[in-house]
């Protein structure tokens, strides 16, 4: 019996670093627009919704596309993500959720879907976007991933693995169970550095529209 994929994005239009941000065009579409664009494409997924109090936000995103509306307080500065993902789940039944990101607009569908791919027919519990840094890393003062007295060649050095906004894929249990979106075995879905990018101050946002306007070997990168 196929299991049910449910992909859920949670909104907010009251954004306070970067005011209105959901709604900022980039390129020739909103930025909301971009993320459920790639999860409407990717094999295997049942449901895309946005989670959102404002049903404002429908206008702005690709047919295709389920609302679901949430309570205002889910709004608040001070809300906890897990607090949003209880709620949403307590509400719509499925084996595996996807949860994603508007500000992540440069993710590909290929890439989401490799990733879930890997938790439904594989042993991973859970997957998550992330970037690979093989460099040298420092974290409490001290160095992280090598000796300061025995240095390593940079190309032989063990990576670190840097969690990204873009999405976590999680079974059901593993939330329900243990309120946690990264299971126990989880899977690291390596990103690029354009897939990477993420929207949550005016910089960031500048950085996108040099990115998203770039064109290289006639492609956009949107």
């Amino acid at each position: 019996m196929k299991k049910k994929v449910v992909a859920f994005v949670p909104i907010k239009l009251n954004s306070q670093r970067l005011p209105n941000k959901n709604l900022l065009r980039l390129g020739d579409k909103p930025l909301s627009w971009y993320i459920f664009d790639s999860l409407l494409k990717v094999k295997n997924i049942d449901e895309v919704y946005v989670f959102c109090s404002d049903e404002e936000i429908i206008k702005y995103l690709p047919e295709g596309v389920r609302f679901l509306k949430r309570d205002k307080y889910l709004d608040g500065d001070l809300v906890k993500g897990s607090e949003i993902y209880k709620s949403f789940i307590e509400l719509i039944d499925s084996d595996t959720y996807i949860l994603a990101h508007t500000t992540s607009p440069f993710l590909a569908s290929t890439t989401i879907e490799y990733a879930l791919s890997k938790v439904l027919f594989s042993s991973y519990d859970s997957a998550l976007s992330v970037q690979k840094k093989q460099t040298f890393a420092w974290f409490d003062g001290k160095p992280l991933n090598y000796e300061l007295n025995n240095i390593p060649r940079t190309q032989e050095i063990a990576p670190v693995y840097i969690e990204t906004s873009g999405f976590f894929i999680f079974k059901r249990n593993i939330f329900a169970d243990y309120g946690r979106r990264i299971g126990f075995n989880p899977y690291l879905q390596e990103v690029d550095d354009i897939e990477a990018i993420d929207i949550d101050t005016k910089e960031d946002y500048e950085f996108a529209l040099k990115i998203a306007n770039k064109v290289n070997d006639n492609t956009v990168y949107i």
